[in-house]
Order: C-alpha cells, then sequence, then structure tokens
C-alpha cells in the first residue's frame, strides 16, 4: 500500500517510517525542507520523499494522486503563540489536498479531549479532528495523552525536573490524573490502525494501564533512577508562574511550557483503552516504559527527540535558508590549527556540545546559556540527542546543525540563541588543517555593538576551543 507519512521529521514520524517499511508499505514522507531528512541508509532507497509546508496550499500539490493511507501527525504547539489557527489552516489544507486523491484511510494522533472545559491546547486538537473528519475518506483519530519514550517531550521534562531537584516546590496540577503510554506501544497501534476498517470514521482513546497523577509520575521516575525526592504542593502558583518555572527548571521552550501548563490542569484518562487490546496490542507499564527508554539513552538508540523539532527553538526557519554562509556585510573570525589524525579530529568534532561540552571555558558557555534562557532563548537545556552522531537538522544546545559530512570533514551551525543578528559556527578539514569559523551577520547598530562587545572574549573562547579539539585528536 501507498501511504503518505506527514510529520516525518517528527518525533512520532521518525519512529513510526521504518516499522512501516518494513511491513512492505510504500511510504511517501512529506517534509518542508528535504535537508533535514536524514533518514537511515537501509531505508533511502525504499521512500520517497516529497517538500510540502501544509500552511502553503500550493506546495500541497506534491502529493501522488495513488495514495491509499495517509498518517496525520502535525502539531504546532511550541512553534508559535497562534498556533489554534495555525493547527486548524493546516487540517483543512490537508483535508482539501486529501480530497483530490484517491486516499481511501486517515490516521490522526490527537490528545485525550474528555473533558468539558478543554485546554486551549486540546480545544485545538479538538477541532482538527472535526475538520479531518469532513474529508472524503475514512478517518480514525488516535487520542492519546502522555507519551514517554527516550527523547519525546513528556520525558524529558519528567527527567529534567528529577534529576535536578531534590526538593520541589510545585502548583496544585501535580494533583491532576493522567493515564501514560509508552511510545512504542503508540507506535504499534498506529501501525495496525492503518486499513483496519473496525477504526474507520471512530476515534479511540490509547493509554497505558496505569493512571497516575503527575507527583506520582515524577516519585516513580524518582524510584527507577534510585533518586529520593521530595514534592511539595501549594496553591498559591498561578499559571504564568508555573510556566515560569517549568521553563527555567526543564529543557521545554516558553511556548510548549504554557500550552503544557494549561493542559496538565486537566485531567487525561481514557474513556476505555481496548482499542489495543482490539489490534493485540498489551500496554506496558509506566515504569516499564521509563526503563526501556533509559536502556535506549544508555546504548545511544535514541531514534528520535522532540529536542530536533524546529519548534524546540525560537526561530522559523528553513535549513536551506541559511547553509550558504553569506559574507557581505559580516565578521569573521577565522583560526586555523594543524591536526594529526583525520577520522579522531573529525570525531572529537562531531561530540561537541551536550554533556562532552565546548571543549574550552565550559563555564562561559553555560552563563552565555543562561544569559540566553533570561532574555526568552532556548540557552543550554536542549544538550543534544546522540552524544556520536550528529545529522543536518539536530539540535546541539543553543545551535542548529545545518550541515554534517563526516566524510567532507565539514560541519555548520547556525546559532538559535537570541542576538541582533545571525550567526554561524563551521569546522572544515582543509589542506591538512582544522579551520574554525566563527561568522555574524549584524542587525543595525545594536548588532555591531554585540560584536566588538564579545570579540575580546572570542580569542579565550575560540581559540582555547580549537586547540583542545586539535591536541586531544593528537
Amino acid at each position: 500500500m501507498r501511504i503518505l507519512l506527514t510529520g516525518a521529521t517528527g518525533y512520532i514520524g521518525k519512529r513510526l517510517l521504518p516499522v512501516l517499511v518494513e511491513k512492505g508499505h510504500e511510504v511517501i514522507c512529506c517534509v518542508r525542507d528535504r535537508k533535514r531528512f536524514n533518514p537511515p541508509e537501509s531505508l533511502r532507497s525504499k521512500v520517497q520523499v516529497i517538500e510540502l509546508d501544509l500552511l502553503d496550499r500550493d506546495s500541497l500539490s506534491n502529493i501522488p494522486d495513488d495514495i491509499d493511507g495517509a498518517y496525520y501527525l502535525v502539531h504546532s504547539m511550541s512553534s508559535s503563540k497562534d498556533y489554534e489557527q495555525l493547527e486548524f489552516q493546516s487540517a483543512l489544507n490537508f483535508k482539501e489536498a486529501m480530497n483530490e486523491t484517491q486516499v481511501k484511510h486517515v490516521v490522526y494522533l490527537s490528545g485525550i479531549i474528555n473533558e468539558d472545559n478543554l485546554s486551549k491546547h486540546l480545544s485545538s486538537r479538538k477541532k482538527v479532528e472535526e475538520e479531518l473528519g469532513k474529508g472524503n475518506y475514512s478517518l480514525t483519530t488516535l487520542r492519546a495523552g502522555i507519551i514517554i519514550g527516550s527523547g519525546s517531550a513528556s520525558f524529558e521534562i519528567i527527567r529534567d525536573l528529577v534529576e535536578k531537584l531534590p526538593v520541589m516546590v510545585t502548583p496544585k496540577w501535580l494533583n491532576t490524573k493522567c493515564q501514560p503510554i509508552g511510545v512504542s506501544d503508540v507506535i504499534s497501534v498506529l501501525e495496525k490502525t492503518i486499513f483496519n476498517e473496525k477504526g474507520y470514521d471512530k476515534d479511540f482513546d490509547i493509554g497505558g494501564p496505569d493512571i497516575l497523577t503527575y507527583k506520582e509520575m515524577l516519585l516513580e521516575f524518582g524510584k527507577v533512577r534510585n533518586l529520593k525526592r521530595y514534592i511539595y504542593i501549594i496553591p498559591v502558583m498561578t499559571p504564568r508562574l508555573s510556566s515560569y518555572w517549568l521553563y527555567f527548571v526543564t529543557s521545554t521552550s516558553y511556548n510548549l511550557a504554557i500550552a503544557l501548563v494549561n493542559s496538565m490542569k486537566i485531567e487525561v484518562i481514557c474513556r476505555n483503552n481496548d482499542w489495543a487490546k482490539t489490534l493485540g496490542i498489551e500496554p506496558i507499564s509506566y515504569k516499564e516504559s521509563l526503563i526501556k527508554a533509559f536502556s535506549k539513552i544508555e546504548n545511544n538508540e535514541i531514534l528520535s527527540s522532540w529536542k530536533d523539532a524546529m519548534s524546540s527553538g525560537t526561530l522559523e526557519m528553513n535549513i536551506s535558508d541559511f547553509i550558504n554562509v553569506p559574507t557581505f556585510g559580516c565578521f569573521k573570525d577565522q583560526r586555523e590549527l594543524k591536526y594529526d589524525d583525520f577520522d579522531t579530529t573529525v570525531d572529537r568534532i562531531w561530540r561537541i556540545g551536550g554533556q562532552n561540552g565546548w571543549y574550552y571555558a565550559n563555564w562561559l558557555w553555560k552563563f552565555r546559556g543562561f544569559l540566553d534562557q533570561l532574555f526568552g532563548g532556548v540557552g543550554l537545556r536542549r544538550g543534544r540527542t546522540s552524544e556520536i552522531e550528529l545529522n543536518s537538522g539536530d539540535a546541539v544546545d543553543f545551535w542548529r546543525v545545518l550541515y554534517a559530512d563526516k566524510k567532507e570533514g565539514r560541519l555548520l551551525l547556525f546559532a538559535e540563541m537570541k542576538l541582533p543578528g545571525e550567526a554561524w559556527l563551521e569546522f572544515r578539514i582543509k589542506n591538512g588543517k582544522l579551520v574554525q569559523t566563527a561568522t555574524f551577520r549584524p542587525v543595525g547598530l545594536m548588532g555591531r555593538l554585540y560584536w566588538y562587545a564579545v570579540y575580546p572574549l572570542h580569542g579565550f573562547i575560540f581559540n582555547g576551543m580549537l586547540k583542545n579539539i586539535v591536541s586531544s585528536a593528537n
């Protein structure tokens, strides 16, 4: 069967793709930026890739007419304050595009929406479901609550809170109940639902076997990690304060923090949990989901992470818009140093950031990240998904990977921190030397003043970083 997969570069899409291919489906992957799509070599020859933007109706003409099924895995809640309108428009455009094809079945992954008073986030999901349901095809909506897996937003937020804070003074929404589900079960349900006529024109809640409060989830996480944690709930913390608390303690963006806080005040419990059993799936427990996630992390087998989504940053960008580093009107800081071994030097470059740090003056990098966070930026909280691999589109602290080619020996990063301009950082192996180039394109007088203010630090930080990369490799 020919299946259209929207959100192919997203957290769920990346994990669903290899499962669909393994089942023998021909998958058409929808991406906004082809340069961000980096499937394993084993999949590249088995999938078709098309570029489209669901907010651009003209681009939807790229969708083939002869598709049999489609997955709608697109959400925008962390990318803009106006995500409700963006999500509705995307759903409307998608529905109209599907009506022009031969598609028989569409599967939409939504959120549990069983309360009368919904948050803006969950209300948006409901409107999307209603709009998709007006198409000339059968729609199945799968409603999930908290998804637990290595790299999921929920998992990473819980991890940040528990591992960073021995004692937590928290808002009262931590007493709200929810029904978490493991990401492996979500993928299994998604795969088995497509073309299953028992699910046509219906919606199903999917969740794990445990109903827990958020407080219980945090404490259980602590037990799994052998960490003793104390949580005190106070009723006076407003949604705004709760959002700031979540934003500064965890790796989430502020827009996502607001959406999550508003949703966490509402119980997300399944009306019934029978669809998984109908499909022959027995969902694993919350504890088992945590153990499975950490097994993936320890073995460096994280297939996808929410941090690598463009919405985890503060900029709306396509990689193709920034991959050519400008020269006109820019300031540059270029340094080079001889190296001994190509492979070892490249390996050192590819491990930059995250837990490994920046090879020199890490305390200054952390301070810069703290300042960025104070001004609403991403800071250094995102880290990186893999400690040894980098691909175009990956997040590395407050940078975004634009280009990564080990054979060529070139890594190009673009700054997502708050700046009065745009910044690139490039590492390139050339003529037996490692060339390190920082480029800054200022905006107005403030941009120029910023460059001259930080320039003295460049000689200290960038020179030390280059020397340590090369000397460690040697």
